[in-house]
């Protein structure tokens, strides 16, 4: 019995051994991703100038880097230099632009049409002993008439989209934000304009969480 006792023991203590060292790399590498994602958030949140890589020579990316300066610009959030050395961050990005049309028929038509007609026939006779005469009269007539409307109206929508893609880079290589936006257009803005607006946009909205994450929940 006593041997017994010591065998379950062993096996109990050598489950218990595993089982914790099983989990000491999980644990390991949850304090890991911890570390790195908030040495990301650091570098994100102490940035102060943001330089502007080239999107591309095709006027679509130089007029999306164009607007996403101007954005940058008008948020008071980042300085955008010119002077790649300086910068704390560097933004990358490329964007597509589609341009559909879209054809618009609109018809209509109504018509009007009556007919009328009428007739009318008489015959008188009279014989006698000297002979007989006859008379006869006879009318008629007939009206017809249509009239017909018609209305059609055909136009065509030119129709952009545009897709934006932007990272911010720090100088040893890491990439500590990312987004992708599209767009369709705003009432008063095209596509691509709209599109480097909402890449700025997000950016603030991911600083503002940033900087007053929510309370944990109790």
């Amino acid at each position: 019995m006593l041997w017994k006792g010591l065998i379950i023991f062993a096996m109990l203590a050598s489950a218990k051994g595993q089982t914790s060292s099983a989990s000491t790399p999980r644990n390991a590498q949850t304090d890991i991703a911890s570390q790195l994602d908030a040495q990301l958030k650091d570098k994100l949140l102490t940035a102060k100038r943001i330089y502007l890589d080239s999107f591309g020579e095709d006027p679509v990316n130089k007029a999306l880097q164009a607007m996403v300066l101007d954005a940058l610009r008008a948020s008071k959030r980042f300085i955008v230099t010119e002077n790649r050395e300086k910068a704390d961050l560097v933004l990358k990005g490329a964007a597509l632009e589609k341009t559909t049309q879209e054809a618009h028929a609109l018809g209509s038509a109504t018509s009007v049409a009556g007919a009328a007609g009428g007739g009318s026939a008489s015959v008188a006779g009279f014989s006698g002993p000297a002979g007989g005469s006859l008379s006869g009269s006879s009318s008629g007539g007939f009206v017809a008439r249509q009239l017909g409307v018609e209305d059609s109206q055909a136009s065509v929508e030119t129709l952009n989209d545009a897709r934006v893609a932007v990272r911010l880079v720090s100088n040893d290589g890491d990439v500590v934000w990312s987004t992708t936006q599209e767009s369709k257009g705003a009432k008063y803005k095209g596509a691509m304009a709209d599109a480097a607006d909402k890449v700025v946009k997000q950016l603030l909205r991911d600083l503002e969480k940033l900087s007053h994450p929510p309370a944990p929940v109790k």
